[in-house]
């Protein structure tokens, strides 16, 4: 199988202990910051009509250094820069997507 096709995946442990695996899809830089984006795992035994839950949305984490040694995924508190961040994801997987019907 193709690199371009193989999947990414890390697995996040949030601020209750919680793990969480997640999809790797993307990174994009936006006023000088970094952003990945992500799509939950469906876990063992769920079905895949979780998938229409709000919970198995795209999520885009902010990466940021801590005394720039280690880096640490975060969430985006600010409305206005999730907004603007998703819309950058969103361009950039519609021009993959344009890019890949015109070369047939």
């Amino acid at each position: 199988m193709s690199e371009e096709f193989e999947s990414t995946f890390i697995t996040l442990t949030d601020e209750e202990g919680n793990e969480i695996e997640l999809e790797y899809l993307d990174t994009v830089e936006y006023n000088g910051a970094v952003y990945m984006s992500f799509f939950p795992t469906i876990p063992e035994g769920e079905e895949e009509s979780a998938v229409d839950d709000e919970d198995y949305g795209l999520i885009i984490l902010k990466v940021i250094s801590d005394n720039g040694e280690e880096e640490e995924l975060v969430t985006i508190e600010d409305e206005a820069e999730l907004n603007a961040v998703y819309d950058l994801f969103m361009e950039t997987l519609f021009e993959e997507e344009d890019e890949e019907g015109t070369t047939e």
